[in-house]
């Protein structure tokens, strides 16, 4: 309900606005800036800016996560978690994160905060309907106080109780921005605050897949299908406060030194709490659950870069990272030794370097980062870019990271007696290729990784009734592949966009499991009618991947892990959509898997977790300048 009231709130603030613009425009309002001057950075300085057009890529980032999810399939009820089709989907860290990974895909991280500049105040409204009783909300105001100040605000909210029993999601992402430089352009200052709980009733899906399939009344109501767990429920919350900032030394020579700064602290905790205890996770030391692990998490960058017109640039830094990763209880075996310490807490001190040349059609970036303390952390990444023209583009990036395992890995604890363990394994070490060419006849994508001590979860038991499920190592050699081609063809007002992912892995045993085809293809229609006034968008969209064992999903751990005894796979699904523009707001509208009732229930994001089925959903993204 809070959700639904914002809404009327910031549509009345856009109404206002919108209403004192067309009282000026009867005195000769001045003419509205152009729509590049309304800038958006992120914080590695890409420069983009607002975008209100009607393109099929709008289509494909209409969702909770607000971009596009090719590569993950998600579960059944809005902002749960999703399964990874794409290994390359998630980037990996050298330094070791808090875990909980099925969590964190609606958590914003540091690098998805945007910064913004802006001639006249901007707003963005995004609104879609969920599958049961609730809304999903993105609310969106940035302004320019002076030329050189910007502050930006925004809330994602979301509540969706859901098809099935137990199955309630509710999140909300609070951020806010600032972005100052002086007059002088010397010094510049990005900075951001988060506020993000993430809160889901878990059933660890339905336990009787026949049921599903036959789907016969009564159990065409998902509500009738019975399912693991009534009572347990996953929550996440962190706070985050993030300083970017540097300093130039000389104010117009293009060589110039330049001192910077980067200083992020966070708080998190992961909580599963279960009052009714289930047999399914064993024997447990309570009458119920409620496992609690936190996390901080302080990081200061601090360097100096030489910059110059003929040669490039040059930066050396050292980074200090310290975490504290705990929970309330110290574990003790039958001899009064430590089995299970309470925390895991270290400082990671590292020096390194990076070089960049930027000249005419060329882009070149290395950088190389070591830790100087006890810790085996390294990365070596290069990068090469080179531009013929808009129409042709390539490059290559080549990295060796050996990363510290994330925490939950290392040490959790639990109140079920198998879920507890202290852990020191070696880093991973990661070998990757990659290579792109984007041309005006394919844009194709190559990535061939070297993993080795590659670290996953997996389940004792090989039983999916009885999860005993915890951290491994393996000790072999794992050589992913993967081809991403991309197309589209257009004929008049008619487009076929056309993405295909393959993959292959050679493995001894399967701990890495990937499908072995994803695709999308699009077929839609694009035209403007009402005389111009609006432009439509409509088509269906296929999606289908191949049957493959599918990591399975652990609600206790908030973890995936692999399992060798279920496949999923192999069925359609179909979307179709009208999508219209009025202005600067664009109407989405979409019959969401409306084969599912004819093509077999056969659908599962995960072993016993059923995908979506058919279902109607509509909503807007609505931008207002003033």
């Amino acid at each position: 309900m809070k959700h639904f009231f914002l809404l009327i709130l910031f549509s009345s603030i856009c109404f206002a606005q919108e209403s004192k613009e067309d009282s000026i425009s009867s005195q000769q309002k001045p003419e509205k800036p152009p729509i590049n001057l309304y800038k958006i950075y992120t914080l590695q300085k890409d420069t983009t800016f607002v975008d209100t057009t009607l393109t099929i890529q709008k289509e494909y980032k209409y969702n909770l996560l607000r971009k596009d999810i090719f590569g993950l399939i998600a579960f059944a009820n809005e902002g749960h978690t999703y399964n990874t089709l794409d290994f390359n989907y998630s980037n990996k860290s050298i330094f070791p994160n808090m875990g909980f990974t099925a969590k964190h895909f609606n958590y914003l991280e540091v690098n998805d905060i945007k910064y913004y500049n802006v001639p006249t105040p901007l707003s963005d409204l995004y609104f879609k309907t969920v599958m049961t009783q609730g809304q999903s909300l993105d609310a969106f105001l940035t302004v320019n106080t002076k030329p050189n100040l910007n502050f930006s605000i925004a809330y994602k909210g979301l509540r969706s109780i859901g098809k099935y029993i137990n199955n309630i999601s509710s999140s909300g992402n609070f951020r806010f921005t600032t972005s100052y430089f002086t007059k002088d352009k010397r010094y510049f200052l990005n900075a951001h605050f988060t506020g993000q709980d993430i809160s889901n009733q878990e059933n660890g899906g339905i336990t009787d897949i026949s049921l599903f399939e036959i789907s016969e009344p009564p159990f065409d109501n998902r509500e009738r299908l019975d399912v693991y767990f009534r009572d347990a429920t996953s929550f996440l919350k962190g706070h985050r406060f993030f300083i970017d900032h540097y300093y130039k030394l000389n104010k117009n020579n293009p060589n110039n030194l330049v001192i910077f700064h980067q200083f992020n602290h966070e708080y998190k905790f992961f909580e599963f709490t279960q009052p009714t205890l289930s047999e399914r996770f064993g024997d447990s030391f309570s009458t119920r659950i409620n496992n609690k692990t936190r996390y901080n998490h302080l990081y200061n960058k601090v360097g100096t870069a030489f910059t110059t017109k003929k040669y490039g640039d040059v930066s050396v830094f050292l980074e200090d990272n310290a975490f504290n990763y705990y929970y309330s209880n110290i574990i003790y075996d039958e001899f009064g030794n430590i089995q299970v310490p309470n925390a895991l807490n270290d400082r990671i001190t590292s020096l390194g370097g990076n070089y960049s040349y930027n000249i005419n059609k060329l882009k070149i970036n290395a950088s190389v980062t070591n830790s100087i303390t006890d810790q085996n952390v390294s990365a070596i990444e290069a990068n090469l870019q080179y531009k013929i023209n808009e129409d042709y583009q390539f490059g290559f990036k080549y990295s060796k990271l050996n990363t510290i395992p994330n925490l939950n890995f290392s040490l959790y604890q639990s109140s079920y007696v198998e879920y507890n363990w202290a852990n020191n394994f070696k880093t991973e070490k990661r070998n990757q290729f990659q290579a792109e060419a984007k041309t005006k006849w394919l844009n194709l994508e190559v990535n061939y990784t070297v993993l080795n001590d590659y670290l996953f979860f997996a389940n004792e038991t090989n039983d999916i009734a009885d999860l005993q499920v915890k951290p491994f190592q393996y000790a072999n050699t794992i050589n992913y592949l993967s081809v991403k081609a991309n197309k589209e063809f257009r004929v008049g007002k008619f487009a076929l966009d056309n993405t295909i992912l393959y993959q292959a892995v050679d493995q001894a045993d399967n701990v890495l499991n990937v499908p072995q085809i994803v695709t999308r293809n699009t077929l839609y229609f694009t035209d403007y009618v009402f005389k111009n006034a609006m432009e439509i968008q409509t088509g269906i969209i296929f999606n289908y991947f191949t049957e493959y064992y599918a990591n399975d999903y652990n609600p206790l751990l908030g973890e995936f892990y692999v399992q060798n005894e279920t496949k999923i796979g192999n069925f359609p699904m179909f979307d179709f959509f009208i999508n219209a523009k009025v202005k600067q707001t664009r109407i989405f509208l979409k019959a969401e898997h409306f084969n599912s009732s004819f093509t077999g229930y056969n659908f599962y994001s995960a072993p016993n977790y059923p995908y979506r089925d058919f279902l109607v959903r509509f909503g807007l993204v609505w931008n207002f300048f003033k």
